[in-house]
């Protein structure tokens, strides 16, 4: 394609764009040199890049150096072209070819400089030695004017020139600047001609220009050169051309002013101005014009509020005061805002908007106007999610590292005229953000059952249960106890203290606590979640401590709290992939359509809508303006982030296309299915069974001799423990002797899904087999073998299936069954490979999430009987629960459930303890 007819096509484009912005926090849209937006494979061939640091556009071609100074691996030492981007950068309302794991994930590289072919050599990570027309070492930028290449060989203190693109891979240079030659170095020098590990290069109507980083300066060649080692003819930075370095910036600090220069790391042009990142005095320079004399001193300085200051993040100076110090009465300052800067690595501007890599805030800046001020303010940041945050940084958030709206120190930028190039070396890859309409809310991507994200903390006890020893929690301002008697467990002081925590004066008004607790794992933790939704719970405190028997005795005891607050509290839920989610906007389309819950399977697209995750057209239930309810493609359950946006053909025949937003995947984080309404919201919650039940559960390590005995309404049922039996084959056997021949008269046995239980269920249906007793025993008390009778008779018998009302409520003992989304893969292997992206699950009736289930019920345990996908649904678990035999009366008792450290949505459902309600009257 020609110049001219490449500008036509990206001014249409812009025009047709022309309401289009960049937002704070969108995603990138499209990913180049990597597979997925959070793979970060240290690799090198035509798709796969190394720490790439420079990048440029020009005549249809992206030109990647994929090396860069930042101590980011692997320096592939080596530009990488991809011929006619325009064929895979698609416009974004274009539809993304399906196929691939991610369509976003985009380009091949055609052609390689540096290496004879797109494999790197091993030695030549380490560091190339080689010096010579078609060798690099750590070329750190390019440039192009879509006719000719300059490359910044940065390490070879050399800049690089192809006097017309390069078609063959290792391809060697035409001419060399700074050095007399290609085959060898001469010593270091400042002059007219040397440079000194330079990191810029930018050509512009026939002008050449280099930031001669270490020389702490800028070069210019008013005509292009044409021969090797070719003077330049203009120095910025310094007075001129013999100004040598400082070489120890400790012994001499250079103090910044309006017409000098500490380690610019790049140079750019649009035509009319020269745009400068003084990387050592934390600023970006404007010229504007392009400067014609030595030492010209800049116009406008950009993260500073003048020409004379230079500290990082100059916030007391540029950002308004937060508050004040109560003990000083001082202004408190921001860390950042939208005028500081630290450590900007590259300036760049289309002609209308400038945009500044902010490396050491981890974020681009938009100025969505040159700016003709100094210190002016950034109208939005790609990287971070508001202008004052760098979570990238901060290990409180270590998801936030490499994500579809994440930048690691970005060292260069490019554009198309239309879309924004992005390198991010410390990721490994090239991000494409693209301005567009903002349809989707911020943090608008939900579980579609669990739709706000709770505060949460965690405690954990270890050691070793000693009498009289004594846990003191305290939450808030609310203190609990628990002393350890004889013969205790770790177990039973977590079940202990989360009773007292969720039910003492009606429970604490901060917190609802959720034991986890696996004791082969040496896991004994109690996880806090706050009781108000979003942010509001970040500010609940809470410590945990031990007092030992007496003050001349070390606590054997040992507990250690998470961070001593709860934290994560936010309005939007992280998403594990085949979640069944919510997508909440404006205009997000102008039709309203669904298709029923229950279909086998979902269309991907509803009337002309289509939502993309990576670039995969999902599965869609239905769609409506202000929401969108979809299914998380399973096959992005390999990363940890997501770009997704919408895709809309209106009635009118126009293509509307939302700003991408990055979407935090994690393995499960589960929703129960509620009313519509705010939270806690009533559940939808059913009987289990129109069959009174009860449950056994074997625990322990059973020992050959050992007798297990379940006793039903006086019939004694027994087996004697052989060596080499485990749980499973005691609770089997114990199934065949209940059920033998014509079985037990009065009751069926059966396995429960979830560990080594025993499901017990009335032969007679209804009310009128409630009331069987059971019991069990070891016959000894010093077994390995544990056995519990969770229920001392049969009970609850009801309808199955129907709903829990306040007119048919649940009683304490029965089992329940809630839907859920979210909780992630399932086991065993055959049932999680029949598990696709909008078809109903088709595997084995029995699964389960390979992450166990544990669950509230009114401030007690509830017992998880059994989980797993629901089959012929899409995304749809069904979790069966043994509500505990001593709740009370309450018609709004609140549930949860949890995965690890991932707690539900809170739901209520009506609760009647009529024995209990008898005795009170």
């Amino acid at each position: 394609m020609s110049s001219n007819r490449l500008f036509l096509l990206f001014t249409l484009v812009v025009c047709a764009s022309s309401a289009q912005e960049f937002f704070t926090g969108q995603a990138a849209r499209l990913i180049i040199g990597q597979k997925s937006f959070t793979a970060q494979f240290p690799g090198s061939d035509a798709e796969i890049l190394g720490a790439a640091g420079g990048i440029a556009f020009a005549g249809n071609k992206l030109f990647v150096a994929d090396a860069s100074r930042i101590g980011a691996f692997p320096a592939n030492n080596r530009v990488v072209i991809f011929d006619n981007l325009s064929s895979f950068v698609l416009p974004p309302d274009q539809q993304l070819p399906q196929g691939p794991r991610c369509p976003a994930c985009v380009g091949k590289g055609t052609v390689v400089l540096g290496q004879p072919n797109f494999e790197v050599p091993t030695e030549d990570l380490i560091a190339a030695t080689r010096i010579a027309a078609d060798s690099m070492r750590e070329a750190t930028a390019v440039a192009s004017d879509g006719v000719r290449v300059a490359v910044a060989d940065t390490n070879f203190n050399r800049v690089l020139i192809w006097r017309s693109i390069p078609t063959s891979n290792g391809q060697p240079a035409d001419i060399v600047l700074g050095q007399d030659s290609f085959d060898k170095l001469r010593p270091l020098t400042t002059n007219q001609r040397s440079l000194r590990g330079p990191q810029g290069v930018w050509i512009q109507d026939g002008k050449l220009f280099v930031a001669d980083t270490m020389n702490h300066r800028v070069l210019i060649w008013n005509t292009f050169p044409t021969q090797n080692d070719q003077a330049a003819d203009i120095v910025l930075g310094q007075a001129n051309f013999d100004v040598a370095p400082v070489t120890d910036l400790t012994q001499s600090i250079v103090e910044p002013r309006q017409d000098n220069l500490l380690n610019p790391v790049s140079v750019t042009s649009d035509g009319q101005r020269l745009y400068v990142a003084d990387l050592g005095h934390n600023r970006v320079l404007i010229w504007n014009t392009i400067p014609t004399r030595n030492q010209q001193p800049a116009d406008i300085v950009i993260g500073q509020p003048d020409f004379t200051s230079a500290f990082a993040n100059n916030s007391s100076a540029l950002c308004e005061a937060t508050g004040t110090d109560e003990e000083t009465n001082e202004p408190i300052y921001p860390r950042r805002c939208d005028r500081t800067l630290d450590f900007p690595r590259f300036a760049l501007s289309d002609g209308k908007r400038l945009f500044i890599a902010d490396g050491g805030n981890d974020r681009v800046l938009i100025y969505n106007q040159i700016p003709t001020e100094n210190a002016p303010k950034a109208d939005a940041a790609l990287g971070q999610r508001s202008l004052d945050l760098n979570l990238t940084s901060d290990s409180a958030f270590p998801g936030f590292v490499s994500a579809a709206d994440v930048i690691r120190t970005p060292t260069s930028l490019a554009t198309d005229g239309l879309n924004l190039y992005v390198a991010d070396p410390y990721n490994r890859r090239v991000l494409v953000f693209t301005p567009g309409t903002k349809l989707i809310a911020d943090t608008g991507v939900r579980n579609t059952a669990s739709r706000e994200i709770f505060a949460v903390g965690n405690f954990s006890i270890g050691g070793e249960a000693v009498k009289d020893e004594e846990i003191v929690v305290e939450i808030g301002e609310v203190e609990y106890k628990y002393k350890f008697v004889e013969n205790d467990s770790l177990t039973n002081a977590i079940n202990q203290l989360v009773t007292l925590i969720n039910t003492r004066d009606g429970g604490n008004p901060d917190v609802f606590a959720t034991p986890v607790i696996r004791p082969e794992e040496g896991l004994f933790v109690i996880l806090l979640t706050a009781r108000v939704a979003g942010a509001d719970g970040n500010n609940v405190t809470y410590t945990v401590s031990v007092t030992p028997i007496n003050d001349t005795t070390a606590a054997r005891v040992q507990v250690n709290a998470g961070s001593g607050t709860l934290s994560g509290g936010q309005d939007a839920a992280q998403i594990a992939a085949g979640t069944i989610v919510s997508i909440f906007g404006e205009n997000l389309t102008d039709r309203t359509a669904s298709v029923p819950l229950e279909s086998g399977e979902w269309p991907r697209g509803i009337q002309g809508t289509e939502v993309f995750f990576d670039g995969i057209s999902v599965p869609l239930q239905s769609i409506s303006p202000t929401e969108i309810v979809a299914h998380v493609p399973v096959e992005v359950v390999d990363a940890s982030s997501s770009s997704v946006y919408v895709r809309s053909v209106r009635q009118d025949g126009s293509v509307v296309v939302s700003t991408p937003i990055g979407v935090p995947l994690i393995a499960q984080n589960p929703g129960i299915f509620a009313e519509p309404g705010s939270d806690p919201r009533p559940g939808i919650v059913t009987h289990f069974s129109s069959f009174a039940t009860a449950t056994i559960s074997l625990d322990g390590t059973p020992e050959a001799g050992e007798v297990a005995t379940v006793n039903i309404n006086g019939r004694e049922y027994k087996y004697t423990v052989v060596e080499g039996d485990d749980n499973f084959k005691i609770r089997d056997t114990l199934i065949e002797l209940i059920n033998a021949g014509s079985g037990d008269p009065e009751v069926f046995a059966f396995p429960s899904g979830w560990f080594t239980r025993l499901r017990l269920r009335a032969r007679k249906e209804g009310p009128d087999g409630n009331g069987v007793p059971i019991s069990v025993s070891t016959g000894s008390e010093d077994t390995g073998l544990i056995l519990t009778a969770f229920n001392s008779e049969l009970c609850c018998a009801n309808v199955a299936g129907a709903r829990v009302t306040e007119e048919n409520p649940a009683l304490p003992g029965e089992t329940i069954v809630v839907l859920a989304t979210g909780l992630g893969p399932i086991l065993p292997e055959e049932a999680n490979s029949q598990v696709f992206s909008g078809i109903g699950y088709r595997g084995p009736e029995f699964n389960e999430p390979a992450e166990f289930v544990s669950s509230i019920a009114g401030g007690r345990t509830a017992n998880v009987l059994f989980a797993g996908l629901k089959p012929g649904l899409i995304g749809l678990y069904e979790v069966h629960l043994e509500l505990n035999t001593d709740l009370d009366t309450n018609p709004a008792t609140q549930l949860t459930i949890a995965q690890s450290f991932q707690v539900s949505n809170i739901v209520t459902f009506p609760v009647r303890n009529p024995r209990r309600d008898a005795e009170n009257q």
